[in-house]
């Protein structure tokens, strides 16, 4: 380290000291939830480790479903039982809907055009209410059916090209690109990449690079005064993806501009023509910088969580060939072989559907949901949660609770068959999607495309890992990010049956 930095560190660690020391405590600090004692200046920010949602987990063992943690600057608090879930979801929802705004989404102003970073307030209500009323209802979703069904046959083209030629698939690269595509037709009306394709490869770097900086542990948040210096870079590799994604997503708005000023333009009615049309709108004022923005926030947190999904759900079928043979039964009897999967058939494989519900169970996408913050001091079951207060949801503990799931570390699809238990945000011990006003707005196209995509791999081919590979060799460890993906991205062989 150089002298100059050396100094400049110093003296900024001397700052931090003086101002932890004179801070006053917050008002009812002796109602906080039990919690790890903090150190000086640090807090508890080493017990956090490289993975803290297993961290908060084993917390959780000693201090309850509820503990708080001095984090640096920052209060945080973390829940991970259904019923707590529920009062900060649910019960307090409107009070403890806020989001702490996290280093790297200031990154290019991002925050402040996008509507999972900006408060609970009437412009969120408006995208909201825009996303849900024009592009995500049943309706649209519905007529959307037979793109989705091109889209997955184009991969199982794809796939069946590879079986050909005896090459491995990479299932996650796979998948990113359908889904990618998919959400660009939807939203855009044009195909973004080729699955074969370098820039796909590149799109999946940035939308991958976007979801781990911002799952960093960042030094930035936790003491303010750090954020100048960005000493770990992760607002400027934000801001790097950032500009690349706006680039292709700029290019695509010139384009339809350029098209929508013909006299001979037909309106797509997809979701740039929305926000184009709001962009002339007093009530929203959606600038370029606005749609680009909200742009990529769609595609990062629709591919990513949806690809993640698949990832797992294919590895812990290759990992449980009873569960896979299982899957490919009901399918072999309620779809003839050569016929390709449709939509309408999901809800007759209860069994595929349990495979999914299992798959979030075990690996949910976002682990500890995107945090939450108090924008009002609340009592939670005697509690005091102050006002600014950071929230984290862990629903990968709820989801590995020995008192909730009998053998919770084991694939067991088997637990969900003739299971009410909800998706959607209404049962609180399975919340891959969050719960309450932010719960996902696009659930249930993620819901469709994943449930069509994994039927269709497992009932065009049968599988095998390359190089002789067992499964009980698989590498199923994880890697932590804002969403938890496969350490080792999964390549297996597609085979065809004689």
């Amino acid at each position: 380290m150089e002298y100059s930095t050396l100094l400049l560190s110093i003296s900024t660690v001397c700052t931090c000291i003086y101002v932890l020391f004179h801070a006053r405590e917050r008002p009812g600090a002796d109602k906080l939830p039990p919690g790890p004692t903090p150190l000086p200046i640090v807090g508890s920010l080493f017990k956090l480790g490289n993975k803290p949602n297993e961290s908060l987990a084993e917390l959780a063992k000693t201090y309850g479903p509820i503990i708080s943690l001095r984090l640096g600057r920052v209060l945080a608090v973390a829940v991970s039982s259904p019923s707590m879930a529920k009062e900060v979801l649910q019960k307090h929802d409107q009070a403890l809907s806020g989001r702490p705004i996290l280093d790297a989404v200031r990154a290019l102003g991002f925050y402040e055009r996008t509507m999972g970073w900006q408060p609970t307030n009437m412009h969120w209500r408006k995208l909201r209410m825009m996303y849900n009323t024009q592009i995500f209802t049943t309706q649209r979703l519905d007529a959307d059916q037979a793109l989705r069904r091109q889209k997955v046959q184009e991969l199982i083209d794809h796939v069946c090209e590879n079986c050909l030629m005896g090459r491995a698939v990479d299932i996650g690269r796979s998948a990113f690109v359908t889904t990618l595509n998919l959400l660009s037709n939807t939203i855009l009306s044009v195909d973004l990449v080729d699955l074969n394709s370098e820039s796909a490869q590149e799109f999946k770097d940035h939308v991958h690079g976007i979801m781990e900086e911002l799952g960093k542990p960042n030094l930035s948040d936790y003491f303010p005064l750090l954020r100048p210096m960005d000493l770990q870079g992760v607002k400027r590799r934000m801001a790097g993806h950032f500009r690349r994604l706006y680039e292709i997503f700029d290019g695509v708005i010139e384009e339809r501009l350029q098209s929508r000023a013909s006299s001979e333009y037909h309106k797509r009615n997809d979701l740039l023509d929305v926000l184009l049309d709001h962009s002339q709108d007093e009530d929203l004022k959606l600038s370029r910088s606005d749609i680009k923005a909200l742009l990529v926030e769609i595609f990062t947190a629709g591919t990513d969580t949806s690809v993640t999904t698949m990832e797992w759900a294919m590895a812990e079928l290759l990992r449980n060939p009873n569960v896979m043979e299982k899957a490919r039964s009901e399918l072999m009897e309620m779809i003839s072989s050569g016929h390709p999967v449709e939509e309408s058939d999901i809800v007759r494989l209860p069994y595929v559907q349990a495979i999914v519900k299992e798959t979030l169970r075990i690996h949910p996408p976002v682990p500890l949901l995107v945090p939450h913050r108090a924008e009002a001091s609340v009592e939670v079951c005697g509690y005091t949660v102050p006002k600014h207060t950071q929230l984290f949801v862990n629903i990968w503990a709820i989801n590995r609770d020995a008192k909730l799931w009998p053998n919770p570390t084991s694939f067991l699809p088997e637990r969900f068959v003739g299971s009410d238990i909800d998706l959607r945000g209404r049962d609180f011990e399975l919340l891959p999607f969050g719960a309450g006003r932010r719960i996902c707005p696009g659930l249930n196209l993620g819901l469709r495309m994943v449930h069509l995509m994994l039927a269709s791999l497992i009932h065009s081919f049968t599988w095998k890992l390359p190089n002789g590979m067992a499964p009980q060799d698989m590498d199923m460890s994880d890697k932590f990010g804002i969403t938890l993906q496969m350490a080792v991205p999964l390549r297996v062989v597609p085979m065809k049956e004689n």
